[in-house]
Protein backbone atom coordinates (compact mmCIF):
# COMPACT_ATOMS: atom_id res chain seq x y z
CA UNK A 1 0.00 0.00 0.00
CA UNK A 2 0.96 3.66 -0.19
CA UNK A 3 1.44 5.81 2.89
CA UNK A 4 2.93 9.11 4.06
CA UNK A 5 6.27 8.91 5.86
CA UNK A 6 8.02 11.77 7.68
CA UNK A 7 11.77 11.47 7.08
CA UNK A 8 12.70 14.66 8.91
CA UNK A 9 11.64 18.30 9.29
CA UNK A 10 9.88 19.44 6.12
CA UNK A 11 10.37 16.07 4.44
CA UNK A 12 7.17 14.08 3.89
CA UNK A 13 7.15 11.39 1.22
CA UNK A 14 4.44 8.99 0.06
CA UNK A 15 6.03 5.59 -0.25
CA UNK A 16 5.26 1.91 -0.44
CA UNK A 17 4.51 0.42 2.97
CA UNK A 18 3.67 -3.18 3.90
CA UNK A 19 -0.04 -3.90 3.99
CA UNK A 20 -1.16 -4.12 7.61
CA UNK A 21 -2.12 -7.48 9.08
CA UNK A 22 -4.18 -8.50 12.08
CA UNK A 23 -1.74 -8.71 14.97
CA UNK A 24 -4.15 -9.13 17.89
CA UNK A 25 -7.58 -10.81 18.02
CA UNK A 26 -9.04 -7.39 18.92
CA UNK A 27 -7.72 -5.67 15.76
CA UNK A 28 -9.53 -4.53 12.63
CA UNK A 29 -8.15 -3.66 9.21
CA UNK A 30 -9.87 -0.77 7.45
CA UNK A 31 -9.50 0.61 3.95
CA UNK A 32 -9.33 4.36 4.30
CA UNK A 33 -12.04 6.34 2.53
CA UNK A 34 -10.46 9.63 3.60
CA UNK A 35 -7.73 10.89 5.89
CA UNK A 36 -6.15 14.28 6.56
CA UNK A 37 -3.30 16.36 7.92
CA UNK A 38 -3.65 17.55 11.52
CA UNK A 39 -2.30 20.75 13.02
CA UNK A 40 -0.45 18.58 15.53
CA UNK A 41 1.34 16.87 12.62
CA UNK A 42 3.04 20.21 12.00
CA UNK A 43 5.00 20.07 15.27
CA UNK A 44 7.29 17.23 14.05
CA UNK A 45 7.08 18.51 10.46
CA UNK A 46 8.55 21.81 11.65
CA UNK A 47 11.16 20.06 13.76
CA UNK A 48 9.71 21.37 17.03
CA UNK A 49 8.94 17.82 18.12
CA UNK A 50 11.77 15.40 17.44
CA UNK A 51 10.63 13.11 14.66
CA UNK A 52 13.32 10.45 15.15
CA UNK A 53 13.68 7.82 12.40
CA UNK A 54 11.32 7.84 9.40
CA UNK A 55 7.81 7.50 10.80
CA UNK A 56 4.35 6.86 9.34
CA UNK A 57 2.05 9.84 9.70
CA UNK A 58 -1.64 10.38 10.37
CA UNK A 59 -4.15 9.65 13.12
CA UNK A 60 -7.51 10.75 11.65
CA UNK A 61 -9.47 8.25 9.61
CA UNK A 62 -12.74 6.90 8.28
CA UNK A 63 -13.20 3.88 6.07
CA UNK A 64 -14.61 0.45 5.31
CA UNK A 65 -13.77 -2.51 7.52
CA UNK A 66 -11.98 -5.24 5.55
CA UNK A 67 -11.12 -7.76 8.27
CA UNK A 68 -11.50 -8.24 12.02
CA UNK A 69 -9.82 -10.39 14.64
CA UNK A 70 -11.46 -13.38 16.30
CA UNK A 71 -12.48 -11.42 19.41
CA UNK A 72 -14.09 -8.49 17.59
CA UNK A 73 -17.87 -8.71 17.97
CA UNK A 74 -19.42 -5.27 17.42
CA UNK A 75 -17.55 -4.27 14.25
CA UNK A 76 -18.01 -6.26 11.04
CA UNK A 77 -16.44 -6.27 7.55
CA UNK A 78 -18.28 -4.00 5.14
CA UNK A 79 -19.22 -1.40 7.73
CA UNK A 80 -18.19 2.24 7.36
CA UNK A 81 -16.53 3.31 10.59
CA UNK A 82 -15.19 6.40 12.33
CA UNK A 83 -12.41 6.09 14.87
CA UNK A 84 -10.38 8.35 17.13
CA UNK A 85 -6.68 9.02 17.55
CA UNK A 86 -6.48 6.88 20.70
CA UNK A 87 -7.57 3.27 20.59
CA UNK A 88 -9.45 2.31 23.75
CA UNK A 89 -11.29 -0.72 25.09
CA UNK A 90 -14.23 1.52 26.14
CA UNK A 91 -14.88 -0.82 29.08
CA UNK A 92 -12.27 0.04 31.73
CA UNK A 93 -13.11 2.28 34.67
CA UNK A 94 -11.45 5.30 33.06
CA UNK A 95 -13.32 4.77 29.78
CA UNK A 96 -16.63 4.40 31.60
CA UNK A 97 -15.94 7.77 33.24
CA UNK A 98 -15.69 9.26 29.73
CA UNK A 99 -11.92 9.56 29.35
CA UNK A 100 -11.18 6.99 26.67
CA UNK A 101 -8.03 8.87 25.64
CA UNK A 102 -6.56 7.76 28.98
CA UNK A 103 -7.86 4.18 28.79
CA UNK A 104 -5.72 1.74 30.78
CA UNK A 105 -5.09 -0.05 27.45
CA UNK A 106 -4.85 3.08 25.30
CA UNK A 107 -2.78 2.89 22.12
CA UNK A 108 -1.94 5.90 19.98
CA UNK A 109 -3.16 5.49 16.43
CA UNK A 110 -0.48 7.92 15.28
CA UNK A 111 1.99 5.07 15.45
CA UNK A 112 -0.15 3.18 12.93
CA UNK A 113 -0.06 6.03 10.44
CA UNK A 114 -3.48 6.57 8.86
CA UNK A 115 -2.33 8.82 6.01
CA UNK A 116 -2.36 5.64 3.97
CA UNK A 117 -4.58 3.32 1.98
CA UNK A 118 -5.04 0.79 4.79
CA UNK A 119 -4.70 0.84 8.57
CA UNK A 120 -4.72 -1.61 11.44
CA UNK A 121 -6.89 -0.29 14.27
CA UNK A 122 -6.31 -1.84 17.71
CA UNK A 123 -9.15 -2.50 20.17
CA UNK A 124 -11.64 -2.24 17.33
CA UNK A 125 -14.81 -2.85 19.35
CA UNK A 126 -14.01 -0.02 21.75
CA UNK A 127 -12.48 2.38 19.25
CA UNK A 128 -14.59 2.26 16.09
CA UNK A 129 -18.16 3.48 15.68
CA UNK A 130 -20.13 2.35 12.63
CA UNK A 131 -22.45 4.64 10.72
CA UNK A 132 -26.02 3.43 10.02
CA UNK A 133 -24.93 2.47 6.49
CA UNK A 134 -22.20 3.43 4.04
CA UNK A 135 -22.57 7.23 3.82
CA UNK A 136 -23.03 9.31 0.69
CA UNK A 137 -19.80 10.87 -0.52
CA UNK A 138 -20.71 14.38 0.60
CA UNK A 139 -20.87 13.30 4.26
CA UNK A 140 -17.42 11.70 4.31
CA UNK A 141 -15.48 14.95 5.07
CA UNK A 142 -17.72 15.75 8.03
CA UNK A 143 -17.45 12.22 9.38
CA UNK A 144 -13.68 12.48 9.01
CA UNK A 145 -13.72 15.73 11.01
CA UNK A 146 -15.47 13.84 13.83
CA UNK A 147 -12.42 11.55 14.11
CA UNK A 148 -10.36 14.32 15.72
CA UNK A 149 -10.88 18.04 15.20
CA UNK A 150 -14.64 18.08 15.78
CA UNK A 151 -14.38 15.72 18.74
CA UNK A 152 -11.49 17.76 20.14
CA UNK A 153 -13.30 21.09 19.69
CA UNK A 154 -16.38 19.53 21.28
CA UNK A 155 -14.39 18.29 24.28
CA UNK A 156 -12.85 21.76 24.68
CA UNK A 157 -16.33 23.28 24.81
CA UNK A 158 -17.57 20.68 27.30
CA UNK A 159 -14.45 21.11 29.46
CA UNK A 160 -15.05 24.87 29.41
CA UNK A 161 -18.61 24.29 30.68
CA UNK A 162 -20.17 25.94 27.64
CA UNK A 163 -23.94 26.17 27.90
CA UNK A 164 -27.03 28.33 27.44
CA UNK A 165 -26.57 31.96 28.36
CA UNK A 166 -22.77 31.74 28.42
CA UNK A 167 -20.26 33.98 26.69
CA UNK A 168 -17.49 31.91 25.10
CA UNK A 169 -14.12 33.06 23.78
CA UNK A 170 -12.08 30.84 21.45
CA UNK A 171 -8.29 31.23 21.34
CA UNK A 172 -7.00 29.72 18.10
CA UNK A 173 -8.47 29.83 14.61
CA UNK A 174 -7.25 26.48 13.30
CA UNK A 175 -9.63 23.62 12.62
CA UNK A 176 -10.02 22.74 16.32
CA UNK A 177 -10.74 26.32 17.34
CA UNK A 178 -13.23 26.78 14.50
CA UNK A 179 -15.02 23.57 15.44
CA UNK A 180 -14.94 24.71 19.05
CA UNK A 181 -17.05 27.62 17.79
CA UNK A 182 -19.44 25.14 16.16
CA UNK A 183 -19.59 23.09 19.38
CA UNK A 184 -20.28 26.17 21.48
CA UNK A 185 -23.15 27.11 19.18
CA UNK A 186 -24.60 23.59 19.36
CA UNK A 187 -24.30 23.61 23.16
CA UNK A 188 -26.36 26.78 23.37
CA UNK A 189 -23.83 29.57 24.00
CA UNK A 190 -25.39 33.02 23.81
CA UNK A 191 -22.27 34.83 22.61
CA UNK A 192 -19.22 33.34 20.89
CA UNK A 193 -16.09 35.43 20.42
CA UNK A 194 -13.60 34.04 17.90
CA UNK A 195 -10.05 35.36 18.07
CA UNK A 196 -8.64 35.45 14.54
CA UNK A 197 -6.62 37.69 12.25
CA UNK A 198 -7.34 35.76 9.06
CA UNK A 199 -10.34 36.73 6.98
CA UNK A 200 -11.17 33.24 5.55
CA UNK A 201 -11.09 31.79 9.05
CA UNK A 202 -13.16 34.66 10.39
CA UNK A 203 -15.82 33.98 7.76
CA UNK A 204 -15.92 30.28 8.63
CA UNK A 205 -16.11 31.08 12.34
CA UNK A 206 -19.14 33.25 11.63
CA UNK A 207 -20.74 30.45 9.60
CA UNK A 208 -20.24 28.12 12.56
CA UNK A 209 -21.86 30.58 14.97
CA UNK A 210 -19.37 33.25 16.08
CA UNK A 211 -21.07 36.49 17.08
CA UNK A 212 -17.90 38.58 17.49
CA UNK A 213 -14.41 38.57 15.97
CA UNK A 214 -11.37 39.81 17.91
CA UNK A 215 -8.20 40.38 15.90
CA UNK A 216 -5.94 41.38 18.78
CA UNK A 217 -3.63 38.89 20.49
CA UNK A 218 -1.85 38.65 23.83
CA UNK A 219 -2.55 41.41 26.33
CA UNK A 220 -4.40 43.44 23.69
CA UNK A 221 -6.63 40.46 22.98
CA UNK A 222 -7.35 40.01 26.67
CA UNK A 223 -8.22 43.70 26.98
CA UNK A 224 -10.61 43.41 24.04
CA UNK A 225 -12.35 40.39 25.57
CA UNK A 226 -12.74 42.27 28.85
CA UNK A 227 -14.13 45.26 26.97
CA UNK A 228 -16.73 43.06 25.26
CA UNK A 229 -17.78 41.47 28.56
CA UNK A 230 -18.24 44.47 30.82
CA UNK A 231 -14.76 44.14 32.27
CA UNK A 232 -15.37 40.63 33.62
CA UNK A 233 -14.09 38.21 30.99
CA UNK A 234 -15.82 35.29 29.31
CA UNK A 235 -17.63 32.55 31.22
CA UNK A 236 -15.94 29.88 29.08
CA UNK A 237 -12.72 30.01 27.09
CA UNK A 238 -11.46 27.40 24.62
CA UNK A 239 -7.67 27.20 24.21
CA UNK A 240 -6.81 25.47 20.93
CA UNK A 241 -3.16 26.35 20.24
CA UNK A 242 -0.84 24.98 22.93
CA UNK A 243 1.69 27.81 23.42
CA UNK A 244 2.56 29.85 26.49
CA UNK A 245 0.97 32.94 24.96
CA UNK A 246 -2.26 31.19 24.02
CA UNK A 247 -2.67 29.56 27.44
CA UNK A 248 -2.10 32.80 29.33
CA UNK A 249 -4.39 34.65 26.92
CA UNK A 250 -7.08 32.07 27.66
CA UNK A 251 -6.67 32.22 31.43
CA UNK A 252 -6.59 36.01 31.50
CA UNK A 253 -9.68 36.23 29.27
CA UNK A 254 -11.72 34.15 31.73
CA UNK A 255 -13.79 35.74 34.49
CA UNK A 256 -13.34 34.60 38.10
CA UNK A 257 -15.24 31.36 38.52
CA UNK A 258 -15.13 30.72 34.77
CA UNK A 259 -13.77 27.71 32.93
CA UNK A 260 -10.90 27.14 30.46
CA UNK A 261 -11.05 24.08 28.23
CA UNK A 262 -7.55 23.52 26.84
CA UNK A 263 -6.87 21.11 23.99
CA UNK A 264 -3.91 22.65 22.18
CA UNK A 265 -0.98 20.23 22.45
CA UNK A 266 1.15 22.00 25.07
CA UNK A 267 4.65 23.08 24.11
CA UNK A 268 6.75 24.79 26.78
CA UNK A 269 3.70 25.96 28.72
CA UNK A 270 4.45 26.99 32.30
CA UNK A 271 1.71 28.34 34.56
CA UNK A 272 2.61 31.09 37.06
CA UNK A 273 1.30 29.84 40.39
CA UNK A 274 0.60 33.23 41.96
CA UNK A 275 -1.41 34.53 39.02
CA UNK A 276 -3.28 31.25 38.70
CA UNK A 277 -4.10 31.30 42.43
CA UNK A 278 -5.75 34.70 42.25
CA UNK A 279 -7.40 34.14 38.85
CA UNK A 280 -9.82 31.63 40.42
CA UNK A 281 -10.60 29.91 37.16
CA UNK A 282 -11.20 26.24 36.41
CA UNK A 283 -8.74 24.48 34.06
CA UNK A 284 -9.67 21.24 32.38
CA UNK A 285 -8.44 19.64 29.16
CA UNK A 286 -5.84 17.44 27.54
CA UNK A 287 -6.05 14.87 24.75
CA UNK A 288 -9.72 14.75 23.84
CA UNK A 289 -11.67 11.57 24.62
CA UNK A 290 -13.19 11.69 21.14
CA UNK A 291 -14.75 8.24 21.53
CA UNK A 292 -17.08 9.63 24.23
CA UNK A 293 -18.67 12.00 21.73
CA UNK A 294 -18.63 9.95 18.51
CA UNK A 295 -22.17 8.47 18.67
CA UNK A 296 -23.71 11.91 19.21
CA UNK A 297 -21.51 13.63 16.63
CA UNK A 298 -22.16 10.96 13.99
CA UNK A 299 -25.91 11.31 14.58
CA UNK A 300 -25.76 15.10 14.16
CA UNK A 301 -23.73 14.75 10.95
CA UNK A 302 -25.85 11.91 9.58
CA UNK A 303 -29.02 13.97 10.04
CA UNK A 304 -27.27 17.03 8.52
CA UNK A 305 -27.66 19.18 11.62
CA UNK A 306 -23.98 20.17 11.44
CA UNK A 307 -21.44 20.37 8.61
CA UNK A 308 -17.97 20.32 10.20
CA UNK A 309 -16.43 19.18 6.91
CA UNK A 310 -16.30 22.84 5.89
CA UNK A 311 -12.96 23.09 7.71
CA UNK A 312 -11.37 21.17 4.83
CA UNK A 313 -10.51 23.97 2.42
CA UNK A 314 -8.00 21.96 0.38
CA UNK A 315 -8.48 18.42 -0.92
CA UNK A 316 -5.64 16.44 -2.48
CA UNK A 317 -4.88 12.87 -3.47
CA UNK A 318 -2.79 10.99 -0.92
CA UNK A 319 0.14 11.04 -3.33
CA UNK A 320 0.30 14.84 -2.88
CA UNK A 321 0.48 14.71 0.93
CA UNK A 322 3.72 16.72 0.92
CA UNK A 323 1.91 19.65 -0.69
CA UNK A 324 -0.82 19.34 1.93
CA UNK A 325 1.77 19.70 4.69
CA UNK A 326 3.33 22.70 2.97
CA UNK A 327 -0.06 24.38 2.53
CA UNK A 328 -0.93 24.01 6.21
CA UNK A 329 2.55 24.98 7.36
CA UNK A 330 2.36 28.16 5.28
CA UNK A 331 -1.24 28.83 6.44
CA UNK A 332 -2.52 28.60 2.87
CA UNK A 333 -5.00 26.01 4.10
CA UNK A 334 -6.95 25.55 7.32
CA UNK A 335 -7.04 21.77 7.02
CA UNK A 336 -6.12 19.41 4.19
CA UNK A 337 -8.17 16.34 3.30
CA UNK A 338 -6.35 13.48 1.59
CA UNK A 339 -8.16 11.01 -0.66
CA UNK A 340 -6.34 7.63 -0.67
Amino acid sequence: MRGAILHGPGDVRVEDRPDPELEQPTDAIIRLSATCVCGSDLWPYRGIDRSGPPAPMGHEYVGIVEAVGDQVQAIKPGQFVVGSFFASDNTCEICRAGYQSRCVRAEGVGGVGTQAELARIPLADGTLVATPEVPPADLVPSLLAASDVLGTGWFAAVAAEVGPGKTVAVVGDGAVGLLGVLAAKQLGAERIIAMSRHEPRQRLAEQFGATDIVVERGDAGVARIKELTGGLGAHSVIEAVGTQESMMQAIRSTRPGGHVGYVGVAHDVSLPGGELFFAEVHLHGGPAPVRRFLPDLIERIWNRRIDPGKVFDLELPLEEAAEGYRAMDERRAIKVLLWP
